[in-house]
Formats: structure tokens, sequence, C-alpha cells
């Protein structure tokens, strides 16, 4: 059923993952040179993979519980992004490469709390059908 509450959520989490990586700058370097999340192969494929789960787990509403595990596996994949951006920002050798944090270092954490919303609306409808079924 795609007109659940986590449809909503999940869609956003797949537009922040896919769409807003090529619109947000996620540093400026001491340079001046701005840098999106599409010039690192490496980000640009997490995100991606992001917003591609996202858009699996959607079409997956037939089984809750895959829909959920998908769910979780894609909050994991944006921790695992967010880490690369710390990492990136926090590089301690002397003087660091990011001299200013852009808004996108935060598009994980977006992510992740869409992510979360869907999986708590998933889990809700997972219990409602048992406890229909309970009655039968």
């Amino acid at each position: 059923m795609l007109q659940r509450i986590q449809t909503v959520y999940l869609l956003l989490a797949a537009g922040v993952s896919a769409g807003l990586t090529f619109v947000v700058p996620v540093w400026i370097t001491n340079a001046g040179v701005t840098v999106f999340a599409m010039d690192n192969i490496l980000y640009i494929g997490l995100f991606l993979g992001s917003a591609l789960l996202s858009l699996i787990s959607i079409f997956m509403f037939k089984n809750r519980k895959l829909q959920f595990v998908l769910g979780r596996l894609n909050i994991i994949l944006n921790f695992i992004l967010l880490g690369f951006f710390v990492y990136q920002s926090l590089n301690v050798s002397g003087e660091t490469a990011v001299s200013e944090k852009g808004i996108g270092m935060l598009l994980p954490l977006v992510s992740i709390v869409l992510l979360a919303f869907a999986n708590k609306a998933i889990k809700k409808d997972e219990e409602l059908v048992k406890s229909v079924d309970r009655l039968r």
C-alpha cells in the first residue's frame, strides 16, 4: 500500500540523498573551492546507494519485515557516510583541507531521522496487522 506515511518518509529520504547532494555543498576548502558530494565518487556512490535503498524499500510494502530491515541497512549506510564526513572534517594532521563545513554534511543526519520515522511507521503497521490476526 503506497499511500502509507512511511512512503512519504522514504520518498523524502530518497530526495534528500539523491537530489540535494547535487545542490548543497558539502564543504568549502581553504582555497575557496566549493566541494559537492558529486566531486568524490565514494560520497556520491553512498548517497545514491542510500536513495536506491529507500526507493527499493518503498516497493517492498507487502513484506514489512524486509522493508524494516532495508530501512535499518539504509540507516547504517548513512552513519557510514556521516563517519566519512566527520573523518574528512576532523583531519588532524596540521591544517585541515576543510575550512568551512557546508550544510551538505548534515544531509545524512536528515536522512537518518526520516528513515527512523519510516521504520517507526512500518513497525506500527506490523503491530496493527498482528493484532488483527489475533482477533480472527
